[in-house]
C-alpha cells in the first residue's frame, strides 16, 4: 500500500506541469518521477526527526495554499456550494445517479486516502499531537480544497481530469507546482515510517525475516529504518511507475488498500473494545454495525475496479503474507525443537565425562537464543569435537525496550554447572539506540564484567561441604534445586563476622587468594584468544511430511536464510575468530 500511496502522490504533483508544458508526454512525466522517487528513499536513513524538522515549514505552506486556493475558488466560482453541507443532498444525488453514484464511491474514498498513516504515525508521535493537527490543520485545509474545486467544476465541468492544477489562479502556478511536488515526496516519508515501524515490529515478533534494523531516534522507539525494506520498496514504486504511468490504475488499487485497511481497522477495534477495554455490549455493536456498513458499502465500489490495477496490493499482500508466514512457521518449529532437545544443566557433568571432554586455552562464547539449559548445537560441538574452551560462555543477545542499558548492566552473568567448569550463562541487554560494540571491545568490557561477577560471587558464597551444591550470588545457580544458607549460618573459621556498624561481610584470606587466581586465569585465556561459535542450523522437513510443507521449509524458507544478513554480520564477528558448528533440524 506504501508503494501505491507514494507513486501515487508523486505522479500527481509532477502530472500539472502539462498545464504549463503541454507537449509533454505520460512517458517524460515518468521519468521525471523516477529520480523524485530515488530522492524519496535516499533520504530515508537520515530518519523521521531529521526529515520532519526539514520539511514541517513546506508542509505548513502547503496546508495555507491550498486551504486559501479553496476560498478563492468558493469565493470567484460557486459560493452556494456550501450548501453541500447538507447530508441530503446524498440522497439526492444517489437518487439522480443509481449506480454510477455507487460506482464513484470509489473514486470518492481517494479524497480521504493519507488519513490510515495516522495509525501508522502514532510510533512517532504522541496522540495529541496527531488529533490537534488533524482537527485543527488537515481536515480545514483538505475540506476547503475539494470545496473549492468543486466550486470550479460547477463552472467548467470539462475539465474535471486536471481540476487542482486548472482551478490554480495564473500566478500562483508555479509556487503551488512547487510545494505540491515537496508536500507528496513530505507525505510519502511519513508513510514510508509507518512501514518501518510495523515491520519492525513484526520482526520482534519472529514474524518477518531477520533484516538490520536502525534506530534513527534517541527518544522515540518507533522511529526506525530498515535499509533492505527500503530498497525493495523503491524499487517497487520505480517499476510501479514505470508500468502503469498514470495515476487511474494506481489510483484504483490505492483505493482498494485504503478501504481495506479502514475495514481491518474497524474489526481490530472492536476486539480491542470487547476484551480490552470491556466497554458495554450494546456500544461495540453499534460501533461496529455503523463503520463497518460504510466501509464495506465504499469496499464494494471500488472492487469494481478489480481488474483495471487493483489486482496488484492483492498480489503483493500474498506474497508478503506467504513469506511472513513460512518464516513465522518455521521460526517457531525451530525454537520448539531446540527446547525439546536441549541438555539439561544438571547433567553437564555426566556431558563432558561421556564423551572425554578436553579443556583447550582460551574463551569460548557459543551464542544461543535459549537463555535455560544446554542448547542442542553444544551437544554436537562436544560429539564431533571433544574440547571445549578453558572459559566457556552460553551468550544470549537480547533487546529492550528502551533507548540505553547502562554499560554496568550489560551482561547478567549465571553459573552453569559446578564452578571448577568455569562455563557461565550470560545475556547481553542492549536498548534500541545501542550499538553492538565490535568484537575486541565486547570481549574487554565482557571479561571485566565476568571478574566482577567472580568477585561478587566469592564474596558472597557459602563454603560448603564438598558433597553440597554451590550456587551463584543472584540467587539459585542453573541446574540448582536445594535452597542457599545465609553468610551468617557459616562457621566463624571461614567467615570474619564484622563489626556492629558495617553490614558488609568482609572475605576471607582464602576467598582472596581465590578470587584473584580466577581473575588471572580469565586475563589469561582472554589473551590467548576468544573464539565465537554459531550454530549453523539447517532446517529440513521431516521425512514423512506433507508436499505443502516440503516446499515451504526446503525450498522458501531455505532461500530467505540463504539470501539474509548472517547472525556474524549482524554482530560484527571477525571471520578469523568465528567457528560455525553445522547442525540439521528435522522439523
Amino acid at each position: 500500500m506504501h508503494s501505491f500511496s507514494r507513486v501515487s502522490a508523486v505522479l500527481s504533483a509532477v502530472s500539472g506541469i502539462k498545464e504549463k508544458v503541454p507537449s509533454l508526454t505520460e512517458t517524460q512525466i515518468v521519468w521525471i518521477s523516477v529520480p523524485i522517487l530515488f530522492m524519496l528513499f535516499s533520504v530515508q536513513r537520515f530518519g523521521t526527526d531529521k526529515v520532519g524538522y526539514s520539511f514541517a515549514p513546506i508542509i505548513s505552506v502547503w496546508f495555507v495554499l491550498i486551504a486559501g486556493i479553496g476560498i478563492y475558488n468558493i469565493v470567484v466560482y460557486e459560493i452556494t456550494i456550501l450548501r453541500a453541507f447538507n447530508p441530503m443532498h446524498i440522497l439526492y444525488y444517489f437518487g439522480r445517479n443509481g449506480k454510477e453514484a455507487w460506482i464513484s464511491l470509489g473514486g470518492a474514498i481517494l479524497c480521504v486516502t493519507g488519513t490510515e498513516g495516522m495509525y501508522a504515525d502514532l510510533g512517532h508521535f504522541n496522540i495529541t499531537a496527531i488529533q490537534i493537527s488533524f482537527n485543527g490543520v488537515l481536515f480545514p485545509s483538505v475540506a476547503l480544497c475539494y470545496m473549492g474545486q468543486a466550486a470550479y467544476l460547477r463552472k467548467f465541468p470539462e475539465n474535471v481530469a486536471d481540476t487542482f492544477y486548472r482551478s490554480l489562479p495564473a500566478p500562483m502556478f508555479w509556487p503551488t507546482f512547487t510545494v505540491a511536488i515537496l508536500s507528496a515526496i513530505i507525505a510519502s516519508q511519513a508513510m514510508l515510517s509507518g512501514a518501518f515501524a510495523i515491520l519492525s515490529k513484526a520482526l520482534s515478533l519472529g514474524c518477518f525475516p531477520r533484516v538490520r534494523v536502525i534506530h534513527t531516534s534517541k527518544h522515540h522507539q518507533g522511529q526506525v529504518y530498515i535499509p533492505e525494506v527500503n530498497f525493495l520498496m523503491g524499487l517497487a514504486s520505480v517499476i510501479i511507475t514505470i508500468t502503469f504511468r498514470t495515476t487511474t490504475e494506481i489510483g484504483n488499487a490505492y483505493g482498494i488498500c485504503v478501504v481495506t485497511v479502514f475495514s481491518i481497522t474497524t474489526h481490530l477495534m472492536t476486539i480491542v473494545m470487547l476484551l480490552v477495554w470491556k466497554k458495554n455490549i450494546i456500544f461495540i455493536l453499534l460501533f461496529y454495525v455503523v463503520f463497518s456498513s460504510i466501509e464495506w458499502i465504499y469496499l464494494s465500489s471500488i472492487l469494481s475496479k478489480f481488474i483495471q490495477g487493483g489486482y496488484l496490493p492483492f498480489c503483493f499482500a500474498l506474497v508478503l503474507m506467504a513469506l511472513m508466514v513460512t518464516w513465522h512457521y518455521v521460526h517457531v518449529m525451530k525454537y520448539w525443537y531446540e527446547l525439546d532437545h536441549i541438555v539439561p544443566i544438571d547433567e553437564v557433568t555426566a556431558l563432558l565425562e561421556k564423551h572425554n571432554v578436553q579443556r583447550i586455552p582460551g574463551v569460548g562464547i557459543l551464542y544461543s537464543e535459549l537463555v535455560q539449559g544446554i542448547p542442542p548445537v553444544f551437544l554436537r560441538l562436544v560429539e564431533k569435537i571433544p574440547s571445549v574452551h578453558s572459559i566457556f560462555l552460553f551468550m544470549s543477545i537480547k533487546h529492550l525496550p528502551i533507548p540505553h542499558v547502562a554499560p554496568v548492566e550489560r551482561f547478567v552473568f549465571r553459573q552453569v554447572g559446578p564452578r571448577e567448569h568455569r562455563m557461565f550463562r550470560c545475556v547481553a541487554r542492549y536498548g534500541y539506540s545501542d550499538g553492538v560494540e565490535d568484537s575486541g571491545q565486547f570481549a574487554r568490557f565482557l571479561a571485566e564484567r565476568l571478574k566482577m561477577f567472580i568477585e561478587d560471587e566469592n564474596a558472597f558464597a557459602v563454603e560448603k561441604p564438598e558433597n553440597e551444591d554451590t550456587d551463584s550470588p543472584s540467587g539459585v545457580s542453573e541446574g540448582q534445586t536445594k535452597p542457599r544458607k545465609s553468610a551468617r549460618s557459616v562457621h566463624s573459621e571461614e567467615v570474619i563476622e564484622p563489626p556492629m556498624n558495617n553490614h558488609v561481610g568482609r572475605i576471607s584470606s582464602y576467598s582472596l587468594q581465590t578470587i584473584e587466581e580466577e581473575k588471572q586465569l580469565i586475563d589469561a585465556e582472554m589473551k590467548r584468544g576468544v573464539v565465537y561459535l554459531m550454530g549453523s542450523a539447517n532446517v529440513i522437513a521431516g521425512p514423512e511430511s506433507p508436499t505443502l510443507k516440503v516446499v515451504v521449509v526446503d525450498y522458501v524458507y531455505s532461500f530467505l536464510r540463504r539470501n539474509l544478513a548472517e547472525g556474524h554480520k549482524v554482530l560484527s564477528i571477525p571471520k578469523d575468530q568465528l567457528l560455525k558448528v553445522g547442525i540439521t533440524y528435522e522439523i
